[in-house]
C-alpha cells in the first residue's frame, strides 16, 4: 500500500532555513556580548542587528568557491551589513556557531519526540485500562505458561514507555549545551563572558570545558536514547505481530476496507506497519553505533564526525517521530479478539494450572520433588489418554489420596491468577 506521510514540524526543524536562523542568532548574540565588553561599537552592533540577513541560494553560490559552509554563511551576512561586518564572527571558530546552533535544533527535535512519546503513553494507558480484566494466556518460550490479562501486557508496555520518556528528557538535558570558546577551547580570542551570555540567551548551558567542539559523547547519548526507544517500539510491534499469527489470532493490525494484503493472495491481512516499525528500528541502532564512532577524534578536533552527523541526527529524529506517530495510531486502532483469547486459554485443556496443583500438594505435606513428579506424570497421562488436565488429576491415585475432587477443582480458578492485577495497575499509576 502506498502511504503518504508528512512531517511538517520535524521537517521544519531540519530545514536549512532553521539551521541558518539558529546560526544567525548565535552570531548576533555574540556581537551583543562583544558590544557589552566594548569591543564592538554600539552603532556597529545596531547595523549588524538591522541588516544581517542570509539568503540560502547565495550561500550555496559562495560555497561553490569556498568549499566551506560557515565561511560562505558569514560572507553572505557580511554582504548585507557593510562596514560593521568586520565584527561578525569576531574571535569565533566555525564550531562555536555550528555546534551551539545544532544543540538548539536537536532540542527542538527532541521536544517533538517527547510529545510523541507522551501521546503513546496515553494510548497505552487507555488500552490497558480497557482490557485490564481481559484474561488471556501468558507465554514463555512461545509456549503456553499461565493466565494473564491483555491489559497487564499493555501495562508492561506503558511502564517501559514511561522510562523511555525519562530517557528522552535526559537526552535533551545533555544536549542542551553550547560553546563559544574559540579554535581549541581556550577562549584566547573570545572572552568567556560571550559564551555565558550567548548560552543564557539561547536557554542553553555553557560547556564547562570544550575543545574546538562540544564533545560527542553528548550526541551519542542523544542518539542512543533514540535507538532504545526505537527498539522498544520494535519490541511492542513484534509482540503484536506474534499475536496476529494465524495460529494465535488474538489481535490484528487495523486493516481498512479498501486495503490489500497481497498481490497474489486476496485473503491476506498482514501486519505491515508493525513490520515497518521493526525494520526502521534497525536503522536507529545503526545510527547510534555511528554516533559512538564519532566520539574519538584527533586531538582538539577533526572533521570526521561532521559528515556522519549530517545524516544520522536528522534521520534518527525523523524516523523516531514517524515510528511513534504510527505506533500511537496502531495502538488506538488495534483489533482485539477477546473470544480467541478465551479459546486459546482452553486449548491446552487446563494444563496451564499445573503450578497451582504443585503448590497445593506441597502445602498438604509432599516435598516439592515428589509433587513435581506426580503432577508431571498426570500431565503426561492426560496427553496419552486425550482427556483434560482436571480429569487426569482425578484419575491419579497419588493425587486423589491427598486432594479431593473439590480441592482439585479449586485449582482451576482463573481469578486466582489475576487477583493482584488491580494492585499492579495501581503501582504503575494506571
Amino acid at each position: 500500500m502506498i502511504e503518504r506521510y508528512t512531517l511538517p514540524q520535524m521537517a521544519r526543524v531540519w530545514s536549512e532555513e532553521n539551521k541558518f536562523e539558529k546560526m544567525l542568532k548565535v552570531e548576533i548574540l555574540s556581537c551583543e556580548a562583544l558590544s557589552k565588553l566594548k569591543i564592538i561599537p554600539k552603532q556597529d552592533l545596531f547595523q549588524i542587528k538591522k541588516k544581517a540577513r542570509f539568503d540560502i541560494g547565495r550561500i550555496k553560490e559562495i560555497e561553490k568557491k569556498t568549499n566551506h559552509d560557515v565561511i560562505s554563511f558569514v560572507m553572505n551576512l557580511s554582504e548585507n551589513v557593510g562596514d560593521a561586518a568586520k565584527y561578525i564572527h569576531f574571535g569565533l571558530t566555525s564550531s562555536d556557531v555550528v555546534d551551539t546552533s545544532l544543540s538548539l535544533v536537536m532540542c527542538e527535535a527532541m521536544d517533538i519526540l517527547i510529545k510523541d512519546t507522551e501521546n503513546l503513553l496515553k494510548a497505552f494507558r487507555l488500552k490497558a485500562k480497557r482490557y485490564k480484566d481481559t484474561i488471556m494466556i501468558g507465554r514463555s518460550h512461545g509456549v503456553h505458561a499461565e493466565p494473564i490479562t491483555f491489559g497487564l501486557k499493555i501495562a508492561l508496555f506503558y511502564e517501559e514507555t514511561k522510562r523511555n520518556l525519562s530517557r528522552l528528557k535526559a537526552a535533551r538535558e545533555v544536549i542542551a549545551y553550547g560553546k563559544i570558546s574559540g579554535s581549541v577551547g581556550t577562549h584566547a580570542n573570545i572572552d568567556p563572558f560571550v559564551e555565558e551570555y550567548v548560552c543564557k540567551k539561547l536557554k542553553l548551558k555553557p560547556a564547562r570545558v570544550s575543545s574546538q567542539i562540544l564533545q560527542r559523547d553528548r550526541h551519542a547519548e542523544y542518539l542512543n536514547a533514540i535507538a532504545i526507544i526505537g527498539t522498544s517500539l520494535e519490541k511492542f510491534a513484534t509482540e503484536f505481530r506474534a499475536l496476529q499469527r494465524t495460529e494465535i489470532g488474538e489481535v490484528e493490525e487495523y486493516f481498512s476496507p479498501t486495503q490489500k494484503g497481497s498481490s497474489s493472495m486476496p485473503h491476506k491481512k498482514n501486519p505491515i506497519m508493525f513490520e515497518r516499525i521493526c525494520g526502521l528500528a534497525r536503522i536507529l541502532r545503526a545510527n547510534a553505533l555511528a554516533s559512538m564512532e564519532n566520539m574519538p577524534l584527533w586531538h582538539e578536533r577533526d572533521i570526521s564526525h561532521s559528515s556522519v552527523e549530517r545524516v544520522i541526527i536528522p534521520d534518527s529524529t525523523i524516523l523516531l517521530n514517524y515510528m511513534l506517530v504510527k505506533m500511537v495510531n496502531l495502538v488506538n486502532r488495534l483489533v482485539v479478539n477477546e473470544d480467541r483469547m478465551r479459546e486459546n486459554l482452553d486449548r491446552t485443556k487446563g494444563i496451564i494450572f499445573s503450578q497451582r496443583v504443585l503448590l497445593e500438594l506441597v502445602k498438604r505435606g509432599l516435598t516439592r520433588v515428589e509433587a513435581y513428579d506426580i503432577v508431571q506424570d498426570a500431565a503426561g497421562n492426560m496427553k496419552k489418554e486425550d482427556i483434560n488436565f482436571e480429569e487426569a488429576l482425578k484419575r491419579n491415585k497419588k493425587i486423589r489420596n491427598i486432594m479431593g475432587p473439590n480441592a482439585i477443582k479449586e485449582c482451576f480458578d482463573l481469578n486466582y491468577h489475576v487477583k493482584y492485577v488491580d494492585r499492579i495497575f495501581k503501582k504503575a499509576g494506571i
